[in-house]
């Protein structure tokens, strides 16, 4: 290959393009100039809207997930306190001797059912997936089996108390350990250890819900300000231009537009940033009056925009190219 075929390449590759592209806008008239910045102002308060639309939605949809995650993590743990209660109300009719005769009490069968009611809700709200919901039958399924035990306790052993041994093992047994790191395993031990490991699970789905997509800091804030920062930059192009070819300065109108369509951004951020913070039931940032807000000052940005630029494009009658 010669040195002309190898110059002609590089002059027609990616950087000779944009090198190509940028003589061309030098060469521009600067209304022409003026014509593109002006729709690319326009494109920025656009962007926003989306951004905003977006953000409404999805992130409205993702805070309300959040929220039943949430709610299944508050579930389990009561779940967690009402097996506590039915250890106490077995072990206290166990201690009367009478278990044979009584039964195991209505303060256990309410406690036990309350367990029940309590997973079966928290399964609604299932924010860790195929581990999440493999967990919860597991649970129901020791539930199950620690209501059988303590329905066939009897008062036969000494002290009448092994006699509702099996059900308090089923419902109390520890964790087993690692043999090599000592740490409890997860899927091991009695009823209460598997509701450990359930609201576990689900808290781990609940952080993970409340850092992902729109509820993540970084992502959300970033999207949101991109627009805004884009169209600054517009607007100092715009401002050099103006000064050096027309000896004016950037309209006021154009000033606000930025103003407008930085603040919309802001909010927009801020609001599902605080909704995500409470886990809002009615998300302000998706409310009928905000977004009939947003998008109106939206709306009067672009109109500002078009009637920034408008002057110095009335006083040339150049071509559109």
């Amino acid at each position: 290959m010669s040195a002309a075929s190898g110059t002609k390449e590089a002059a027609t590759g990616p950087l000779g393009a944009g090198a190509a592209a940028w003589a061309r806008l030098r060469a521009a008239h600067p209304v022409a100039v003026l014509r593109w910045l002006r729709a690319g102002v326009l494109a920025m308060v656009c962007a926003t809207a989306v951004v905003y639309l977006m953000v409404a939605g999805d992130g409205g949809q993702q805070i309300t997930s959040a929220r039943r995650a949430d709610a299944a993590v508050k579930d389990i743990r009561d779940a967690r306190v009402a097996a506590k209660d039915a250890d106490k109300a077995l072990k206290a009719v166990a201690d009367i001797g009478q278990i044979q005769l009584t039964g195991t009490g209505n303060e256990f069968a309410n406690a036990a059912a309350s367990i029940s009611t309590l997973v079966t809700a928290a399964a609604q709200g299932n924010a860790a997936g195929k581990r999440g919901t493999k967990q919860i039958s597991y649970v129901q399924n020791q539930l199950t089996a620690f209501q059988q035990a303590a329905d066939t306790a009897d008062d036969s052993a000494a002290g009448n108390r092994t006699g509702v041994g099996p059900a308090r093992t089923a419902l109390n047994a520890p964790h087993l350990n690692d043999p090599e790191t000592k740490q409890p395993l997860a899927g091991t031990g009695g009823l209460r250890a598997s509701l450990k490991d359930l609201e576990r699970l689900q808290r781990a789905g609940l952080e993970r819900q409340r850092d992902e997509g729109w509820l993540d800091p970084v992502q959300l804030w970033c999207l949101a300000a991109l627009p805004p920062a884009v169209m600054l930059a517009l607007v100092l192009v715009t401002g050099r231009l103006l000064a050096r070819h027309f000896h004016r300065y950037v309209s006021p109108r154009l000033l606000a537009a930025l103003v407008v369509t930085t603040g919309v951004a802001v909010t927009t951020a801020a609001l599902t940033a605080h909704d995500e913070n409470r886990l809002a039931a009615q998300p302000w940032a998706g409310e009928p009056g905000a977004m009939t807000l947003v998008l109106s000052a939206l709306a009067a940005a672009a109109v500002l925009n078009h009637f920034a630029y408008r002057p110095r494009l009335a006083e040339y009658r150049y071509p559109r190219p």
